[in-house]
């Protein structure tokens, strides 16, 4: 994954509450959260927590996994730009059928 997956704070602001003409603190009142707590969503300073994710695919008639694997895909992306360069590879042993298996 090369590119930088987009926050799922800024679908939610450009697909959604731009296009509905909504303001964040009309959008935070409809979704029964603080308009600080929108803000900094849609402003990225924060990760879509599972509550959050309910309440958006619960206004938005979508699945709450969908918005859930927006955030998956991004809270990976940047656990890969700093990946650890310490780990050893467990070994391996190969069987018959040429398919390997960790040795236990």
């Amino acid at each position: 994954m090369n590119r930088k997956p987009t926050h799922p704070g800024t679908v939610l602001l450009e697909d959604v509450i731009k296009p509905l003409n909504l303001t964040v603190t009309d959008a935070a009142r409809m979704l029964g959260v603080s308009r600080k707590a929108l803000s900094e969503f849609v402003n990225e300073r924060v990760a879509l927590s599972t509550e959050m994710a309910i309440r958006i695919a619960k206004a938005t008639d979508t699945s709450v996994e969908s918005w859930m694997n927006m955030q998956q895909k991004l809270t990976l992306w940047e656990a890969e730009q700093h990946a650890p360069t310490n780990v050893i590879p467990f070994p391996v042993n190969h069987h018959d059928d040429d398919t390997f298996a960790l040795q236990m």
